[in-house]
Order: C-alpha cells, then structure tokens, then sequence
C-alpha cells in the first residue's frame, strides 16, 4: 500500500461518510436495456491513475482522502479534509487570475467514482496500471490545441477564429463530454438518453452536443451501413446493436478537428466500442474501449457508472453573451500593433 493510502487508512476512523444505499445488480428481462431518463457521470476520478496511488479500488475512506487531494480546474486540493465542500478559491482571489472561475460555478463531483459499489481510482481498467498505454513514437500524432493549457496559462495561438479551441467556439464541449468515452468533467455533468425503437440519444448537458446512434439488428447489419468515409461527423460514426442485456456502440471516422483536442484519440484505422447497460434501478454500467495500433501499444478499456438524477439539464448558453473569443482575438492584434510600433521606432 503507498503512504497516500497508508495515511487513508489512519484518518479512516475520523472521516465522516455520507453513505447511500445501492440496490444489487437487477436481471434485465428483455434483450434491450432500459437507458431512458437523465443521469450524470460527475466524480473527481480521472481517466489515468495518479502518482502514488497503485489499487484501482479503494475502501469510502480512502476514496474522500484521495477526493480531498484531487486538484480541481489545476488548483490543488480543491475539497478539504473532510466534508467534501468545494474549495477551489473565490472570485477574488489570484490562483484563478486566468482560470476566471469561482466555486460557484465548479460542480465536477465531490468524490472519487463509485462504480458498482466499488470506489475507482482511475476509469482505465486495461492495463492494469490505470495508465493510458500511448506509444513513445506513434505512427500518427495530431495538432493538439490543448484546451486545458491555455485555459491554466492564457497563453496560445490567437492567429484567427479557427485557431482557438473547440470548447472556446462553443463548438463541442470540452473534457470528452459526448464521447466517444463520454467522462465527467468541471461542470454540466448531466446527460438524457432517449430510446426509440431504432436510435438511441445521448444528449449532454455543456453545448447541448447529441449523439444520435442508429440501431440495427446485429453487429454485421450495423457495420454494413456505415456512412460514407468522406463524413467526418462530430463524435464519429456510430452504429449501435443490442447483445447480451448491452446496447454496443461502435465509433470510427471522428472528425479530425474533434480529435485534435480529444483525451481518447483514434486514427482513420481505429475504433471506440462502448457498452451500456443497467447495473441496478439507479445505475448504468459504462465501459469503453479503444483501439488503434497507431497510437497505442494495446487496446484499452475504461469504466464508469451514470446515476441517475433528479435534476434536469439547464440551458447551455455558450455562444450568447460569450465575449470571450472577440476578446481574444482583439488583444491579440493589439499586441502585435505594439509590437510593430516597438521595432519600428
């Protein structure tokens, strides 16, 4: 066991959890899962393990020790010691002289991810590691307009509208929200899934982003009605079955742009299998898988679990009121004025 988890272990006496009960894994009595309803994914675990922590399930009270110490939008130990409050810091004050957001506006969870009763150090399962297994020299890189540095530092590319990220154009929402590998991020956490007899819906909350997957009789009708390769649609083409009490989805041909700033990158020659079913009443069990020789040494598999919730999806009003790509944009050309004045004198 690593010291983190040893000093879990020792204040384990001392911390208060707020226990619920979960019913035990239901039977489903039909080929088709029941999906419908809205749910959220919102937890403080990460897609890779952390540093120092080596057991991918830990006990209630490791699982707050190790919440407590997750930084939350970059910033260290954003909950404290004990009562799962969020503590990242206010308006006011100077870690968030770039960031721009207070805790009113954070809501990414307030502990580790609780998959069928197990708290999870990492959604990645496979390797056992809970590490992502990139390959040191991939076959195929991608420009990466990386979201999370700029929005940490201020700082990047500011040549045109195009040049910003995706989540700063209100174009997709950031984190992997809609997937494919659909993960919690800072906020907005919330999703509706509709079922019809011939698609499936999967509608997130941030930028309102909807999957829309057809679904067919079998694996091999799925995959021979696939769209054209010269789409590139956001999130991919999806194609989705039912098999074993699972709906499967299965993804290729994301587009590039997407992929550009994806967390789970899959070249033309890769795939993304998700598999959704119904744990319990109130939980959906949510694995994904991908696969792609390009740019990983193996295939990976990650897990997590959607719970249901009473709450309903707000409005995401990105594009409205958003100033923050004009203004960008304007001190952009205001800093290359001056420095043209500046050499010129």
């Amino acid at each position: 066991m690593t010291n983190l988890l040893k000093n879990a272990a020792l204040i384990g006496a001392t911390v208060i959890i707020s226990s619920a009960i979960y019913s035990s894994a239901i039977a489903q009595g039909a080929e088709r899962p029941d999906l419908q309803g809205i749910w959220t994914n919102a937890s403080l675990t990460k897609l890779s393990r952390p540093d120092g922590v080596e057991s991918l399930i830990v006990s209630a009270a490791q699982a707050q020790f190790i919440a407590a110490r997750t930084p939350i939008a970059g910033i260290e130990g954003g909950l404290d010691d004990g009562d799962g409050i969020n503590n990242t810091p206010s308006a006011s004050a100077d870690d968030f002289g770039v960031r721009a957001y207070n805790n009113f506006w954070v809501e990414p969870g307030s502990n580790l991810a609780l998959i069928k009763g197990e708290y999870r150090t990492s959604y990645v399962v496979n390797p056992e590691d809970g590490q992502v297994p990139r390959l040191s020299n991939p076959q195929y890189d991608f420009e990466r307009r990386n979201f999370g540095s700029r929005y940490a530092t201020g700082f990047g590319d500011s040549r045109g509208p195009e040049a910003i990220p995706n989540a700063e154009r209100c174009l997709l929402g950031f984190g992997n929200k809609a997937g494919p590998g659909m993960m919690g991020a800072l906020y907005n956490n919330t999703y509706q899934f509709v079922q019809t007899d011939d698609y499936v819906m999967i509608l997130a909350e941030m930028v309102h982003d909807a999957r829309i997957v057809p679904i067919f009789d079998s694996p091999e009708q799925a995959r021979a009605n696939r769209r054209p390769a010269s789409l590139e649609p956001w999130f991919g083409d999806s194609v989705g079955w039912y098999e074993n009490d699972q709906l499967v989805v299965e993804t290729v041909n994301i587009h590039p742009l997407q992929l550009s700033q994806s967390s789970v990158p899959i070249t033309k020659a890769g795939q993304i299998t998700e598999r959704f079913s119904r744990y319990s009443d109130n939980e959906i069990f949510y694995q994904f898988t991908v696969e792609d020789s390009n740019i990983y040494s193996q295939p990976w598999t990650a897990e997590l679990s959607f719970y249901a919730t009473a709450d309903g999806l707000y409005e995401y009003a990105c594009h409205e009121g958003n100033y923050a790509m004009p203004g960008i944009l304007a001190g952009a050309r205001r800093l290359e004025m001056e420095e043209a004045a500046g050499l010129s004198q």
